[in-house]
């Protein structure tokens, strides 16, 4: 079996931006897979990085991949700010880049949250709730 080579750079600050974001939820869990970080709640909920699939391949080092609602994935894709991502795009999932100037980092945890919430046990979105 091939191994990945690593596609990030373990101090980068946005990345750690994103994973206290991510490690804050319960239970969550950060794995290297495919050469990126992946958050993990029993189920992947996010991942740093990624890009597009096809002749116009693209690669966003620093973007964050969530599962995004049906409900809210066809206005999510007009906005220019997200991207379709390789492999896991099919299956809900958006990309936006929060390397860019001007993230919106509430919106970050709420896309992380959402994105938890759609694969995290009973327990954990409990525990979650909880907190507020």
């Amino acid at each position: 079996m091939a191994t990945h080579p690593i596609m990030f750079d373990e101090h980068d600050p946005v990345l750690a931006r994103v994973r206290a974001l991510a490690l804050a939820l319960p239970g969550a869990e950060e794995r290297i897979a495919h050469g990126r970080p992946w958050f993990f709640a029993g189920q992947a909920f996010a991942v740093y990085g990624g890009g597009t699939k096809g002749p116009d391949h693209v690669r966003h080092d620093g973007a964050l991949l969530v599962h995004v609602d049906d409900d809210e994935r066809p206005a999510r894709i007009t906005d220019p700010r997200f991207f379709v991502p390789a492999y896991v795009g099919p299956k809900g999932w958006l990309g936006i880049d929060v390397d860019a100037p001007g993230t919106d980092w509430t919106e970050i945890e709420e896309l992380l949250d959402a994105s938890f919430r759609w694969v995290a046990p009973d327990r954990l979105v409990r525990e979650l709730d909880a907190r507020c």
